[in-house]
């Protein structure tokens, strides 16, 4: 018997029609007619795949035996140095559509929905919105915000722990997702370098935050995910041991980071792109800490048609190096990702 499979990362884009007309007259976010592109002001993507949206994204589960996604928000609807208004509205649009998707197909999807800690008290009441109204129980967060005087801080900042605490009160799951670097480092936008590097660099950052300050532990109802496998934070662990060891003058207060290694409430996606990279992950964490996660349909995501990249790609080239087992490839598709999202079942 076939073992069940769950994408613990995936993306949906709604029809060019499902986005209301203020989001494309304020240039905030819209999609062409054609579903060519997507837009935000001077910023345009190409949609690249026609899983993007939600019927043919049904077709691309059932071609690669995918049995339920996990659909995070859009990144570009973190809002980010938007004003209170057009973030309120952006953000309960989006989760809306998030939840009409789970609602339709809840035998398919699970959907995550988001908030903007700049705007607190509207952050907490559409985490309760959310979660009482709209049955949704996955809160996506950015690694990084913009916060009144125009610093970027990271999302483990203390100014956050009220959204900690009534995800902590839900039991929530938490999915930790990177952008808007190019906004962050005063760098040229070229060779895809904030998607390919500093992307990396913003979860490293976040969980080297978030280890120092013992979320895992004040928040115990949280289950967290970093996304892309926080290659980075994985790589910089032994850098960070040392900074720690080293230099105990710049960590007063804070807690050791060897305490979260492991650690049964810290989860990490597989999409790293390379089995030894996943390696790393298992060795740093166990492979019980590993949830599967596709990025699909982006281009970066394990995509059919990119090189030799397919679904489940770096999960089955770590099976052929004997990395994991068959057992822990299977646990990873399916009991992994249940337990990060509290649930027992699909």
């Amino acid at each position: 018997m076939r073992k069940l499979k769950i994408n613990g990362h995936g993306h949906l884009l709604p029809e060019p029609n499902e986005i209301p007309k203020f989001m494309k007259d304020k240039k905030l976010f819209w999609i062409d007619e054609d579903k060519k592109f997507m837009r935000q002001d001077d910023w345009s993507r190409p949609i690249t795949d026609p899983s993007f949206f939600f019927n043919e994204k049904l077709e691309w589960m059932e071609r690669y035996d995918i049995d339920h996604g996990v659909m995070l928000n859009l990144s570009q609807i973190y809002c980010n140095g938007w004003d209170r208004q057009d973030t309120h509205d952006a953000i309960r649009w989006q989760n809306d559509f998030n939840a009409s998707v789970q609602q339709k197909r809840p035998d398919k999807f699970t959907c995550g929905f988001v908030v903007q800690p700049l705007y607190m008290e509207d952050a907490l009441r559409e985490i309760e919105r959310c979660v009482e109204v709209l049955k949704m129980s996955l809160l996506c967060l950015p690694t990084h915000y913009l916060n009144k005087e125009g610093e970027w801080l990271s999302i483990a900042d203390e100014s956050v722990f009220p959204i900690f605490e009534l995800a902590n009160k839900y039991g929530l799951a938490i999915e930790i997702h990177p952008y808007d670097g190019e906004k962050m480092v005063k760098l040229k936008d070229v060779y895809w370098r904030f998607h390919l590097v500093w992307m990396m660099a913003q979860t490293a950052d976040t969980l080297h935050l978030f280890t120092l300050k013992d979320i895992l532990n004040k928040f115990p109802n949280v289950r967290t995910c970093f996304a892309h496998g926080c290659m980075l934070g994985q790589a910089n662990y032994g850098r960070r041991l040392q900074g720690f060891d080293g230099r105990p003058d710049l960590f007063e207060g804070t807690t050791n980071p060897r305490e979260a290694l492991g650690h049964p409430n810290l989860y990490f996606d597989s999409l790293v792109h390379d089995a030894y990279t996943f390696q790393l992950i298992k060795t740093r964490a166990g492979s019980s800490q590993i949830i599967a996660g596709l990025d699909d349909p982006y281009p970066l995501g394990e995509m059919e048609g990119v090189a030799r990249s397919y679904p489940g790609r770096v999960i089955d080239f770590a099976v052929e190096a004997n990395i994991i087992s068959q057992q822990e490839s299977d646990e990873i598709w399916y009991d992994n990702v249940l337990r990060w999202l509290g649930k027992s079942s699909i």
